[in-house]
């Protein structure tokens, strides 16, 4: 069983498929692609996106009954940018969240891809006050982090857990993106490795890849935890409603 816990598949909600149609395209390569199970995370980007789980959960029920004979699908999450816009919408219970591990709540937290905003490390303590562990997405991706490593030290040190995209550690990024990402890995840094999926030419599902990749660097007990125990473990706490 593999499991993906980070995708872009509801239509029109952002820079995922547009259509329905398209959104089931890329559902079939997900099963391709050996993905028994997902939940989806639209962006939750203050400005440019502006989701909130009212809004996610409306699309993901109107998606859901175009859907026939579907188990794949099991629910939805968000992939939060790192913002002070977000403080009110939590307060107001408007994040959905990944699970839960350890008593705390997972939030799905982005960084823009250039830089790590100012007082992001204050947005993390405010949230892990709360009982609300961030699970930093991609950060193999971060301009910051490729440059200098030691960058995302200080998340990892305040209790932060870290997404690793699936294609980075597979090589399907640039060669410094896959150095990073691997040395996250061999560093005992990932919590999981998901997709990141957002259409079916240019960012397809390619978690089999990714594993077969991992696990050529930590083994293939540690990479199948990365698709399969862990995130079981976050799905048990999944709350739809």
């Amino acid at each position: 069983m593999q499991i993906d816990l980070h995708c872009h598949m509801l239509p029109d909600i952002d820079d995922g498929p547009k259509t329905v149609e398209e959104s089931k395209q890329l559902l079939a390569l997900f099963a391709a692609d050996n993905i028994d199970k997902f939940i989806v995370t639209p962006h939750i980007t203050p400005g440019q996106y502006n989701n909130n789980k009212t809004t996610i959960s409306a699309a993901y029920n109107q998606f859901t009954k175009r859907l026939k004979n579907q188990t794949q699908l099991l629910g939805f999450a968000a992939e939060v940018r790192a913002s002070i816009e977000i403080i009110p919408l939590i307060e107001q219970q408007e994040i959905p969240f990944l699970g839960q591990l350890d008593g705390y709540d997972i939030l799905l937290l982005e960084m823009p891809h250039d830089h790590i905003p100012l007082g992001t490390d204050k947005l993390i303590q405010w949230l892990l006050d709360r009982k609300i562990r961030p699970m930093i997405a991609h950060p193999e991706r971060n301009l910051v982090i490729i440059k200098n490593l030691d960058k995302i030290k200080l998340f990892i040190e305040s209790g932060c857990l870290l997404q690793l995209t699936s294609g980075s550690v597979a090589g399907l990024f640039k060669p410094d993106i896959t150095h990073r990402a691997q040395e996250i890995l061999e560093k005992g840094w990932a919590t999981i490795l998901a997709t990141d999926a957002h259409n079916c030419k240019y960012r397809p599902p390619t978690l089999t890849l990714g594993r077969k990749a991992a696990a050529e660097v930590i083994g293939e007990e540690a990479a199948w935890a990365l698709v399969r125990e862990t995130p079981l473990s976050l799905l048990k706490h999944l709350r739809i409603t």
